[in-house]
């Protein structure tokens, strides 16, 4: 049996049958840290109810701070960021050791609030979101607010944690301390006792691998560099300042060492500069937004040291469940491992057998759409389709109108109207489809049917696009329901 270690990863340490690539969750080491982020950008990007909640939490926390600072209300104010703890139950961040949490703790707390209240950024309007602090108060950076988010959004995380668990069969201990939980109502800390795993070197939270960066994506001397230093240099050749240099053809020019020297690069001259060149920080706010791009599964397996995804190693375990019902429950998790893997990032966050119609209707497996971009973006902007229902049948000559109807009746304007019927071979296909258009021109929903040379015809043209997210059979098979 292999020796549990602190680099031992969650999925080998419980046993899951799975790794990075199936997983919801970053599958990080039990006791050392993986040199990722959970960045709020990033979280401000997904359409979940559950990453509403986060970033709810995350305006209250600052808004909330940012008004004690404004009433110099300074015992509140360092309460609020020394509850900001430096355990490290997430292990992100980048220690050498065993994990070592940097968030702001009791005797950090003083310095930022000193800090932010020194600033001009804390009294001038240019603090709005917590990542902000990267760009403009010192001694803050990206290991720090990505603790700090961790810990603000800790109640929804424990939320998380405990439906990944229960999702996956990791074993859940009862009457573990939460630690300090932000609650906006009362707006202060509150502890309890919760539900969560542990491990030989503590308690685990997880988070999803939807929600991280490999670096955040506030960056100061990104913006320094790439948009305050132009509209700096513009300003300078608007007055015609000693700094401005005629060149032979006529050009005038300005050298960004020449004011850096002048002005300065840290962050109070960030700060200073900033407020005198606004239009530079509404410009970095908007190109950040669009780097705010989820980490991808080869990115993740070249941080963690594993081996690249294998999809066709998740699309032959499908190949290899004998057709019938006797091996639904085995063919339904295969088809979850495949769907999860090649749909990720666009759909996240799976849920077999859910419940609606309180119980009376189950759902083989139901996605939260989250897409950036391709088919599922498409199909989002279009159509209702905040979640993506699966139906999953291990056999495919009998299906017709039965599975059809049984998979519309789930749908709602709410919840969405756009499925995919899974089975291994159609006998009739041009029946079935006739079926599916039928569907979709009375206005019940849209249904994709997929079989097993659908799948495999989808896994290679998603290896061959180096996991493109445009999936034109998907595309193809849409359009045939409305054309």
């Amino acid at each position: 049996m292999a020796k549990t270690t602190p680099q031992t990863k969650v999925s080998r340490h419980f046993k899951l049958g799975r790794d990075q690539t199936t997983l919801d969750f970053v599958d990080v080491p039990i006791g050392h840290d993986l040199p990722v982020f959970l960045d709020p950008s990033r979280l401000r990007t997904m359409s979940s109810d559950w990453a509403s909640e986060c970033n709810s939490l995350l305006q209250h926390f600052f808004e909330t701070l940012l008004t004690h600072l404004r009433n110099n209300n300074e015992a509140a104010g360092i309460s609020m960021l020394a509850h900001l703890t430096e355990k490290n139950e997430f292990h992100f961040g980048l220690s050498k050791g065993l994990s070592d949490g940097r968030a702001f703790g009791d005797g950090y707390a003083h310095k930022v609030w000193n800090a932010i209240k020194s600033s001009k950024a804390g009294v001038s309007g240019l603090l709005v979101d917590l990542e902000d602090t990267c760009l403009f108060i010192e001694g803050i950076g990206p290991d720090r607010v990505s603790d700090a988010v961790c810990n603000i959004i800790r109640g929804p995380l424990i939320r998380y944690t405990q439906d990944m668990c229960s999702y996956y069969g990791i074993p859940l201990v009862a009457n573990v301390d939460s630690g300090p939980i932000w609650n906006p109502h009362t707006e202060i800390w509150e502890n309890s006792f919760v539900s969560l795993p542990l491990t030989p070197y503590g308690k685990l939270l997880l988070v999803p691998k939807l929600a991280v960066r490999q670096q955040l994506v506030y960056d100061y001397a990104s913006y320094f560099t790439h948009h305050l230093l132009p509209a700096m240099q513009a300003s300078e050749k608007k007055l015609n300042t000693g700094l401005v240099h005629t060149l032979k053809d006529g050009r005038k020019r300005v050298t960004k060492k020449s004011l850096r020297e002048k002005y300065g690069a840290d962050k109070l001259a960030i700060v200073e500069q900033t407020l005198r060149h606004p239009d530079a920080l509404a410009d970095y706010r908007q190109a950040a937004q669009k780097m705010s791009r989820p980490i991808s599964h080869q990115r993740l397996a070249d941080i963690e040291n594993i081996p690249p995804p294998n999809f066709r190693a998740l699309l032959a375990a499908v190949a290899s469940v004998k057709p019938g019902r006797e091996a639904a429950g085995e063919y339904e998790n295969a088809i979850e491992k495949l769907l999860s893997a090649l749909f990720f990032p666009s759909l996240s966050s799976p849920v077999k057998q859910h419940e609606i119609h309180d119980g009376r209707k189950r759902i083989d497996i139901t996605y939260v759409n989250n897409p950036i971009e391709g088919f599922f973006k498409w199909l989002l902007l279009h159509y209702p389709s905040s979640h993506i229902f699966v139906e999953c049948k291990n056999y495919g000559k009998e299906v017709g109108n039965p599975e059809i109807d049984q998979l519309a009746g789930r749908f709602s304007p709410s919840r969405g109207k756009v499925g995919i019927l899974v089975c291994r071979t159609v006998e009739k296909e041009k029946k079935l489809k006739d079926s599916c258009r039928d569907t979709a021109n009375d206005n019940r929903g849209f249904i994709i049917t997929l079989t097993d040379d659908d799948l495999a015809e989808l896994v290679e043209s998603y290896t061959s696009t180096d996991g493109g997210s445009e999936f034109p059979l998907l595309m193809k098979k849409f359009k045939e329901l409305i054309m």
